[in-house]
């Protein structure tokens, strides 16, 4: 079945659920095994990708995935704080570009908040957008007050997404950065949606998973992707867990389960600094 999708604040939809690259790179003898881990997720109708400069050479193992299929995905990539000058968000952006062997980056965000004042990286964005070298731009870890500066900027309201971190462990953003994006429509994108696998084995969702005949981190995952406007992004190399992780978004959680991820993993009562790993 083709992934549920989810519209961006300019129409678009996109899936909600992604392939997510963090740490994919590092080590050249796992080059092959991660290319392989993307395209067989791409094969199961996972069109999304995230990526980053940030993320070793994980844009080389994005660009090797997607060579001859192109067409009909959907890149997300980020430029570094200290690389969010105008003529820096540019020169990262072309880097980026041949790094992932494609002629534009579908999502482009700002990684997080940095010394370069927003309008400068905002125009940088926009310039980019007028270029065709990007289609679309967004920022990354901002909290809400971060997002209403951007919102005041002259085209700060062409910000298409915003990707923090959230799981069951870290529910903050639910508070008011959750509610905020959701008033505009505006996707938030869920990076470490299973703590960096720590939810996988977690006790606590047991009892859910048996009753969808699931795995922890399929729980986890479903939990994520319960609600519109929230895209989770895992990464997976295993085969095995490239198919487990898409599966989980045909996973559909009752009000009785959602209840009891709510006992076991309480959701915020108060204004929480937003986390980032």
């Amino acid at each position: 079945m083709p992934i549920r999708t989810t519209a961006l604040p300019c129409g678009e939809p996109v899936p909600v659920f992604g392939l997510g690259t963090w740490m994919m790179g590092e080590r050249k003898e796992s080059f092959a095994d991660e290319v392989a881990a993307l395209r067989l997720g791409l094969d199961l109708g996972a069109t999304l990708i995230d990526t980053a400069e940030m993320y070793a050479d994980a844009e080389l193992v994005v660009g090797e995935a997607v060579k001859g299929r192109r067409d009909g995905l959907f890149i997300v990539s980020k430029v570094l704080p200290s690389n969010a000058s105008h003529a820096g968000t540019v020169a990262a952006c072309e880097r980026s570009l041949k790094r992932l062997g494609t002629d534009r980056i579908d999502l482009f965000l700002l990684h997080w908040r940095g010394g370069v004042p927003l309008a400068e990286t905002v125009e940088a964005f926009e310039a980019l957008k007028a270029a065709g070298k990007i289609r679309h731009w967004g920022v990354s870890n901002f909290d809400t007050d971060d997002m209403e500066k951007l919102s005041a900027l002259p085209a700060g309201g062409n910000c298409q997404s915003n990707q923090v971190l959230y799981n069951l462990t870290r529910r903050g953003i639910e508070f008011d950065l959750l509610p905020w994006s959701r008033e505009r429509s505006m996707p938030v994108m869920a990076y470490s949606p299973i703590e960096q696998g720590a939810l996988a084995g977690n006790r606590a969702l047991q009892a859910v998973a048996d009753r969808h005949g699931a795995s922890l981190a399929q729980i986890a995952l479903a939990w994520v992707m319960r609600g519109d406007g929230v895209i989770a992004i895992p990464k997976a190399v295993r085969p095995e867990h490239v198919r487990q992780n898409i599966a989980a978004a045909d996973i559909s959680l009752t009000q009785d389960d959602l209840a009891a991820l709510d006992r076991a993993f309480a959701p915020p009562s108060r204004k929480r600094p937003l986390e980032m790993i």
